[in-house]
């Protein structure tokens, strides 16, 4: 995770951003800490890097790498305004001991378009990550992986439309939410062949990024306002863990975004 201690809204790189709205630093600051600080509670490592002035978006540390298995596939960000992040991050990798570290020469924008589900990778496509990437990520991280491509402009990360409740083990698939209208026809029709069992989500929670939520497999932190996506998880016996993340939103970010899980 990364504290958004220069956090600002300063461009628009995603319809969620408008720079004529004023931001709260300040309670960014606090939203984040409290999230961080969640994952403390339910017994989660959270290792911290240091943020760079100049660039507000590098909270978003889901936009950083992908981690399977100690293996790093870097970022390369589509927007120019983020692009000097992927750098900062690909050091702090090597400094923290991840020798298989991989720059990608395709536009990746990290988890926010790849999920991992324990035997696949979902990768999503249409806004931001380059469809090639999907084939890179496959060679570099040695996993299979699956294309999406969203279709729906306010969810333009994979993150925003889906995640992974609980990963495949060998005596259980694995289990995810999404929002079926933000995904293309076919990508639907995948989705539902393969997750049978997903948990629906509706417009309403999509809105308020609940499926930018982060699982443990028992333990699902979400946006305060997912308040029907959370009681549908209660259902099938998660324990939904409710944030706020209002301020933080602003950018288009949610508790997934602002976590990369590191897989080793």
């Amino acid at each position: 995770m990364c504290p958004p201690r220069h956090f600002a809204v300063e461009y628009a790189i995603n319809p969620w951003m408008d720079p004529s709205k004023p931001v709260d630093a300040g309670r960014a600051m606090a939203q984040w800490a409290e999230l961080r600080d969640t994952y403390r509670r339910l017994g989660h490592t959270v290792e911290e890097i240091a943020p760079q002035p100049g660039l507000p978006d590098m909270v978003f540390a889901a936009n950083s790498g992908t981690v399977i298995d100690g293996r790093v596939l870097g970022a390369r960000f589509r927007a120019a305004e983020r692009a000097a992040e992927a750098e900062h991050f690909r050091r702090w990798f090597v400094e923290h001991g991840y020798r298989d570290v991989t720059m990608p020469s395709r536009i990746n924008e990290a988890e926010g378009d790849f999920a991992w589900t324990g035997r696949l990778l979902l990768a999503g496509t249409g806004f931001r990550t380059d469809p090639a990437a999907h084939a890179e990520a496959q060679e570099v991280l040695g996993v299979p992986v699956l294309s999406l491509r969203l279709v729906e402009p306010r969810y333009y990360h994979l993150d925003t439309a889906l995640f992974v409740l609980s990963e495949a083990t060998e005596s259980a698939p694995a289990q995810i939410a999404y929002y079926p209208e933000a995904f293309s026809a076919g990508s639907r029709r995948v989705l539902a062949r393969l997750f049978a069992d997903a948990v629906p989500a509706d417009a309403a929670d999509a809105e308020c990024f609940g499926l930018n939520g982060v699982s443990d497999g028992r333990n699902v932190v979400l946006p305060l306002e997912a308040t029907a996506l959370a009681s549908r998880l209660a259902d099938r016996g998660y324990e939904p863990v409710l944030v706020d993340i209002s301020e933080l939103r602003k950018a288009g970010g949610g508790p997934k975004c602002c976590t990369l899980e590191i897989r080793k």
